[in-house]
């Protein structure tokens, strides 16, 4: 096999894998240990890897934060499309609990009609769309995040222990299939594991373009989650695995 040919197959692997062992790989190819070092060593090289102990990870960047500006015209209206399936989950008298995002705050639009419906949040904008309907609507309560409209810190964090809800809506910065959900800082994953443990079920939704991401501080396994609404774009992502972890609804425009 040509050097060229071989450094492909080790990108392939580390795409399905995300990390690859050395010995394994030699013999899967049918070459040298010491042939696959001088593939990763190169690939290295071209930035196209990380090495490790004994094999190699792809040179990925993790999500960072982005404001709220930056974030509110990308993907709008697989946003909204997302928006609409998830508050066919909503019931009469429930309690929600919606997450800070744009996609969250697209699910609060479409409550401002609804009553006889307990909204709790953590996110200023989400608040101020719902303060002229009827919804009774309530502030976590801490530190809001300039740029951004999300409240933290420890008076958040105190709110939410204290907190039960029926549904939770879980925005993400990056979705993983083996790492979970993931958010930038130590203290959003703090905020949004608080949330999960507070909800009776918890609902991830989520733009496949935050598929197949990682961000710094883990917030939970997918496993943990009741299920996933996203767009179309979710039907390529591990099409036979991700089912099995969770229940997957695909947001469509109808025919």
């Amino acid at each position: 096999m040509h050097p060229n040919e071989r450094r492909n197959v080790i990108l392939e692997q580390l795409n399905k894998k995300e990390k690859i062992d050395i010995d394994a790989l030699a013999a899967e190819l049918n070459v040298s240990a010491m042939t696959i070092r001088r593939d990763l060593n190169y690939l290295e090289e071209q930035e196209q890897i990380i090495r490790t102990l004994g094999g190699a990870i792809l040179n990925k960047p993790l999500v960072m934060e982005s404001s709220f500006q930056t974030k509110e015209g990308k993907h709008a209206a697989e946003k909204r499309l997302i928006a609409r399936r998830a508050v066919e989950l909503v019931q009469e008298h429930f309690t929600i609990l919606l997450d800070s995002g744009t996609t969250t705050l697209e699910i609060a639009k479409l409550l401002n009609q609804k009553r006889n419906l307990t909204v709790v949040t953590n996110d200023i904008k989400i608040a101020a769309e719902l303060m002229d309907s009827e919804v009774k609507v309530i502030l976590t309560g801490g530190e809001m995040q300039n740029n951004i409209g999300a409240l933290f810190g420890p008076l958040t964090e105190q709110t939410l222990r204290n907190l039960h809800v029926d549904l939770f809506f879980l925005g993400a910065h990056a979705v993983h299939l083996q790492v979970g959900v993931t958010a930038p800082t130590f203290e959003k994953a703090s905020i949004k594991k608080l949330m999960v443990e507070s909800a009776q079920a918890t609902w991830l939704v989520a733009d496949s373009s935050k598929l197949d991401q990682k961000a710094l501080a883990k917030v939970c396994d997918l496993e943990a989650l009741s299920g996933v609404i996203s767009d179309s774009g979710i039907k390529a992502y591990h099409p036979r695995e991700l089912p099995e972890l969770l229940e997957v609804v695909t947001a469509e425009e109808e025919a």
